[in-house]
């Protein structure tokens, strides 16, 4: 009988997209899926170790699934926690049989036996062995829609982020790997995600002159990909990348969805955060964009309480969050990183203070958010069907915001004309626009 795997995946699309090819690589190498990890001989926790509560949570479901796997299997962590606290893990739990980074396996000792990579090979296969998870092949698609990463790394060195001390430097995807990756998942909506995906392709600049496939930047990334799906979408841009080539590039995709990385609007905030911007800035990009396209919808992501953030640093973002009039935002307490700029700074902001901070940004933001999803009702859209019941339209991301709320008989994966008939908070209401026929619907 063939070996069973489980994989448990916490943290952000770009670690789905990696449990996803670790799955397509297990299943080639002679693994089945298991339906629970109780039965699987391989258990595989993929971490994230972005902030505290992420590390907290990887270490508890560590200790979840080592209660519920059965005796005698193998159990796996990788993920950015196993890249930046590797040996640390594996010293301090002896529950894990093996901690692996990112496709280049390293042994590591744990207090009950040495064990190797090849625990992630086939079977057959357990000697130490060396992979690019990046360029991994991964199976279709199980949704309409998919995460598709397109770099891994990241060149920037914001103050309050560890991420490029354990991802390394930007290393984008060739053009042709990625697009082979798009036609192969077979979804109706394609998900671009990186560190920094504005800035595909700046690290392969001399090898896109000498080899055409390599690709030159985000620009032409978007128009091909749009050539071979119904929908592009992007996700985590630094809005000083956002010029009006890549804004007219997105808006083409039909899917005019802005997903800004701008953290604070107190520009000497930001500059504390080695950040690019301020309230002006950032307004005056944001109204470009809806004059150019008046149906643009906006999502960004908050700091609240970095070191040295006053009163007047948050009145200023509370005012940039009304005026704004964002139709998304999510907003996150500092979190002090070890090898970060951030976490040597004095001024630290009291966790309870950020979290009073966050709360109020909160509710403003889920009044915007409300006030912008009632204006639509009324009016039709486009629908993704991600399962009966619940789609999207460019509007919303999946996972990370509301959805429209469709009769159960329009089948997954179905992509059609709806009209809006009601909101409740951030998710709205819709009926087809036309019968099966193709008859309108009064």
């Amino acid at each position: 009988m063939d070996e069973r795997f489980w994989i448990t995946t916490l943290g952000c699309p770009k670690n789905e997209v990696d449990s996803e090819k670790l799955n397509g690589r297990l299943a080639a190498g002679g693994y089945e899926p298991a339906q629970d990890p109780g039965e699987a001989d391989l258990v595989v926790v993929n971490t994230c170790a972005f902030i505290d509560a992420a590390r907290e949570e990887s270490i508890e479901t560590i200790l979840e699934l080592d209660g519920l796997r059965k005796p005698g299997s193998r159990l796996v962590v990788t993920g950015c926690f196993a890249e930046r606290s590797g040996e640390e893990l594996a010293a301090a739990l002896s529950e894990i049989d093996l901690v692996a980074g990112f496709g280049v396996p390293v042994e590591m000792r744990t207090a009950r036996r040495v064990v190797r990579a090849g625990t992630l090979a086939s079977p057959a296969e357990r000697s130490p062995h060396s992979f690019d998870l990046l360029e991994l092949p991964r199976p279709p698609a199980s949704a309409p829609w998919a995460y598709v990463k397109v770099a891994e790394g990241c060149d920037r060195r914001c103050g309050f982020c560890a991420i490029p001390s354990f991802r390394g430097k930007q290393r984008s995807r060739p053009l042709d790997s990625i697009l082979a990756e798009i036609e192969a998942l077979k979804a109706r909506e394609i998900v671009l995600v990186a560190q920094d995906l504005a800035s595909y392709g700046h690290d392969m600049t001399a090898a896109a002159r000498r080899h055409k496939s390599a690709g030159s930047d985000i620009v032409e990334l978007i128009g091909t990909a749009a050539q071979r799906v119904e929908r592009v979408r992007l996700l985590y841009l630094y809005p000083s990348s956002l010029n009006d080539r890549l804004v007219e590039a997105i808006a083409g995709t039909g899917v005019a969805y802005f997903d800004l990385s701008l953290q604070h609007a107190s520009g000497r905030l930001l500059r504390k955060m080695r950040r690019w911007g301020d309230a002006k800035r950032f307004l005056e990009r944001i109204g470009r964009i809806r004059r150019l396209e008046p149906g643009a919808v906006f999502r960004s992501s908050f700091i609240l309480g970095y070191p040295g953030e006053t009163e007047e640093d948050h009145d200023e973002l509370l005012r940039f969050i009304e005026e704004a009039d964002l139709d998304w935002a999510g907003f996150f307490r500092f979190s002090r990183e070890d090898g970060t700029l951030a976490a040597g700074l004095g001024e630290q902001v009291p966790s309870s203070l950020a979290l009073e901070r966050l709360r109020e940004c909160s509710e403003l933001q889920e009044a915007i958010t409300a006030g912008r999803r009632r204006k639509l009702v009324g009016t039709t859209c486009e629908v993704l069907v991600d399962r009966p019941g619940r789609g999207r339209s460019y509007r919303e991301a999946p996972e990370i915001d509301g959805v429209v709320l469709v009769p159960h008989s329009l089948p997954e994966g179905w992509l059609g004309s709806v009209r809006l008939i009601g909101a409740s908070g951030p998710d709205l209401e819709a009926v087809p626009a036309f019968d099966l026929v193709g008859g309108s619907v009064p």
